[in-house]
């Protein structure tokens, strides 16, 4: 077999698999944002009337904003907490590297709701934390469920495997030599992680961000179950539009909007990508 009939056989399946379950669907959401919805039916109407209502109305920008910040949030916290755990197992994981990481990786042993559940159980009025207060004599904290700061928790709890993993996978490939050298140089251990490992590093750390900050972007169960009334976010009013009203035309131009935000994102992490630096040259090494 020769090294181009290799190639095809090993990239066909997966590229008709992405054609048919990605780009196709992806497609057809775009087609049917310019349709309108009729009692609860699709009708080829070709228009812009759904882009203008969600231009145009500023209850769609407040939730589309809420999510933005949201995903900002909690990629910042899953970055914060995800690097130190990913660098530890990398550096003092040993034979237990692959254990530590499955460890990590906890909350994907069950159902996503049985996840809310549990946060549910440590944050609500009588859940584990007020009732550890109540122990010591202090007032429960109400405002810890059914708030954004519980939606914020909860998409932690749920996304920092992803954040995690991409970070320890990018630091696998990272010669921690490089750090000795910048200190007989006379670096600090800060300069040394600024200026050595984070910078070699970055694309791992920009896949997590990639790999948190879109699912909190069109999460709807999260804030649903511990967002409570006010702390509905875009997704929830996406789901709503293919469920209770039915006007599947408007929430298929709510999905264009999010797809397109996401390119955004994607297209901006991309382009702080130094691959030179990240010692990527492109070239395949020598058998």
């Amino acid at each position: 077999m020769t090294q181009r009939k290799a190639f095809w056989f090993l990239a066909l399946p997966g590229a008709l698999f992405l054609v048919l379950f990605l780009v196709l669907p992806l497609m057809s959401i775009v087609v049917f944002s310019f349709w309108r919805t009729e009692s609860y039916t699709l009708i080829a109407d070709w228009n812009l009337d759904n882009y203008a209502v969600l231009l145009g109305e500023s209850t769609y920008w407040v939730f589309l904003l809420r999510s933005l910040g949201m995903a900002i949030c909690v990629s910042l916290v899953c970055l914060l907490y995800g690097w130190p755990v990913a660098y530890f197992i990398a550096c003092h994981g040993g034979k237990y590297r692959l254990v530590m990481l499955l460890l990590t990786s906890a909350p994907f042993f069950t159902g996503i709701i049985l996840r809310i559940t549990a946060i549910q159980q440590i944050l609500g009025p009588i859940g584990v934390l007020n009732m550890v207060l109540n122990t010591f004599g202090y007032e429960p904290i109400e405002a810890l469920m059914y708030s954004n700061i519980a939606s914020a928790i909860g998409l932690v709890y749920l996304w920092m495997p992803f954040m995690v993993l991409s970070v320890y996978l990018s630091l696998q490939n990272f010669d921690f030599g490089l750090l000795e050298a910048a200190k007989v140089n006379g670096a600090s251990p800060l300069r040394a992680f600024f200026e050595v490992t984070w910078p070699l590093n970055w694309m791992g750390t920009a896949v997590g961000i990639i790999l948190v900050f879109i699912p909190t972007l069109a999460a709807s169960v999260t804030p649903r179950f511990l967002g409570g009334v006010n702390g509905a976010m875009f997704g929830n009013i996406l789901a709503n539009q293919f469920g209770a009203t039915g006007t599947w035309a408007l929430g298929a131009a709510m999905g264009v909007v999010l797809f397109g935000v996401s390119l955004i994102v994607i297209a901006l992490l991309w382009r702080s990508i130094n691959l030179n630096r990240t010692g990527y040259t492109g070239q395949q090494g020598e058998a």
